[in-house]
C-alpha cells in the first residue's frame, strides 16, 4: 500500500447512483432451502417469487392482529 494517493484527478460521485436499489441477500439452511426450490419447482414458481409470496402473506396478519 502506497503512504500517499494523488486524488487531484478523482471525480466526487461518480460511480454513485441514488435511484439503484439494493438487494437484500437471504441466506436459508439447507433443509429450508431444498424444501422451498423443490415446492416452487412443483408450483411453476421462481423460488423469489414463493418466497415473496410468503412473506407477503405473514405480513398480512401481522399487520392485522396489531
Amino acid at each position: 500500500m502506497k503512504t500517499e494517493y494523488d486524488f487531484s484527478e478523482a471525480e466526487r460521485g461518480k460511480f454513485y447512483n441514488p435511484k439503484v436499489a439494493f438487494n437484500l441477500p437471504i441466506y436459508l439452511e439447507k433443509d429450508v432451502e431444498e424444501f422451498i426450490r423443490k415446492l416452487a419447482e412443483e408450483k411453476g414458481k421462481d423460488v423469489e417469487e414463493l418466497v415473496n409470496e410468503w412473506l407477503r402473506g405473514n405480513m398480512q396478519l401481522i399487520q392485522s392482529v396489531q
